[in-house]
């Protein structure tokens, strides 16, 4: 009787991972507006870097907590950082997806505003120091931004419960199955990158 609850189980889980991931496909539109919306923050973030000198103060705190901290140490900062702004992420998109659009342009405009501050110290050749930082990160953050907004589309549903229901449980699971793996990967490799460049 147990062997047979825990393979129902387990087929009931693959039959919800699969119809995530549908889901997942469903949603790349969404995943492309946000990242365009982050494009935009980092244009704006370049272009306009000469009035955002307010950035260096949160920049400099952010320095100074990751000072001194060891590899292992630092693996655990970036993750936790990054899961909660994952989570957050969708768990906030729930209000008609307002957040994780204003944290996908306020994103980008950060790293725009780091991108002009390399430019000026080092020349564009040192932009390749940046990049590995993304390669799990932004698809992992990406994807939690823009399944907040489309769960916060939610009230434009004709069954706004159920659609709410499916769309919620639908994030949870990519969020643990998909969102997760790649965040931890991208810890570890930051992590590592980050402590050798000091």
């Amino acid at each position: 009787m147990r062997r047979s609850r825990k393979f129902k189980n387990r087929e009931s889980f693959r039959t919800q991972f699969r119809e995530a991931l549908k889901y997942l496909k469903e949603s790349r539109n969404y995943i492309l507006a946000i990242a365009l919306i982050f494009v935009g923050g980092i244009l704006f973030g370049f272009i306009f870097s000469s009035q955002l000198g307010f950035l260096d103060e949160i920049l400099k705190q952010l320095v100074e907590r990751v000072k001194g901290l060891n590899t292992s140490e630092m693996i655990l900062f970036i993750l936790q950082n990054n899961l909660t702004s994952a989570f957050f992420g969708i768990v906030f998109g729930i209000f008609l997806g307002i957040f994780p659009i204003v944290a996908s342009f306020s994103n980008g405009i950060v790293l725009g505003y780091v991108m002009k501050i390399v430019w000026f110290d080092s020349g564009v050749s040192e932009f390749w120091k940046i990049l590995p930082h993304g390669v799990f990160e932004l698809p992992a953050i990406f994807i939690s931004l823009a399944l907040g907004v489309r769960l916060g589309m939610f009230v434009f549903s004709k069954e706004k419960g159920k659609e709410f229901m499916e769309r919620a449980r639908n994030s949870i699971i990519l969020f643990v199955c998909v969102v997760i793996p790649l965040l931890i990967a991208a810890a570890i490799i930051e992590g590592f990158l980050i402590v050798a460049y000091r």
